[in-house]
């Protein structure tokens, strides 16, 4: 095991070897892990681990994973979708037991972070969610609620992570597969995004290829400035 070595950013750079500490399957396709690190460092909202699993003849496997987690929380928290041809997300899925250990490395990133402050618009696709639910979590846990507004697109409710917490604190759902109460099933309109884009200084937009084009260019046709939309994306999953 190495050491983690905190970098001048707040990044960290070496591997750890973590403990699962809880394992649950709130969504369909996805499961979550709750992580203990024996060195934990504090991330900001938006970081990334890798998870690296390796086995007994030396192959390793790697993925990056956005945490849910609030800064500040003494755990890390994974919620990992399962990827048909995924090796990680495969074993994460139908593997993985409480007090298991892998190897991961984090937190990671810089562009993709919220401070918690500046007030901001988080626009999810799918498991785009996780790093917005981080944001989301620190923004009620520090009293800034009102600083950040959140956007998601899913195609139900049943393949939404963290779907209940999202809609209690009053995060705009779009479903794009079934109608949620009054709303029929679309993305959301212009109309729809326009007012929550009132007072904001950036945009966090996290999804599919092409959930992110979608995002990006309704965020534009809005006169949003694309220097302040923040994208992290991720290869397309149907």
């Amino acid at each position: 095991m190495t050491a983690q070595t905190p970098s001048a950013s707040g990044d960290v750079t070496g591997w750890q070897l973590a403990t699962v500490r809880t394992v649950d399957h709130p969504t369909q396709g996805f499961v979550r892990l709750r992580l203990e690190l024996p060195e934990p460092a504090s991330h900001r909202a938006g970081q990334h681990y890798v998870v690296r699993l390796r086995a007994e003849d030396g192959y390793t496997a790697q993925r990056s994973y956005s945490t849910a987690s609030a800064p500040g929380d003494p755990l890390v928290e994974l919620m990992v979708e399962r990827m048909d041809d995924g090796e990680v997300s495969g074993f994460l899925h139908d593997d993985v037991r409480v007090g298991d250990t892998f190897e991961v490395r984090g937190p990671i990133g810089r562009w993709f972070t919220w401070n918690g402050s500046t007030p901001a618009l988080a626009f999810a696709g799918g498991s785009g969610v996780v790093p917005m639910v981080s944001m989301l979590r620190h923004a009620i846990g520090t009293g800034a609620a009102e600083a950040l507004r959140v956007v998601v697109v899913a195609k139900s409710l049943a393949v939404l992570p963290y779907a209940d917490e999202l809609r209690a604190s009053g995060a705009f759902v779009a479903l794009t597969r079934e109608n949620l109460g009054s709303r029929v099933a679309a993305p959301p309109y212009p109309d729809e995004v326009a007012p929550l884009l009132d007072g904001v200084e950036a945009a966090y937009v996290c999804g599919s290829v092409g959930f992110v084009g979608y995002a990006t260019r309704l965020l534009q046709e809005q006169a949003f400035p694309a220097d302040a939309i923040h994208v992290e994306q991720f290869g397309e999953t149907g």
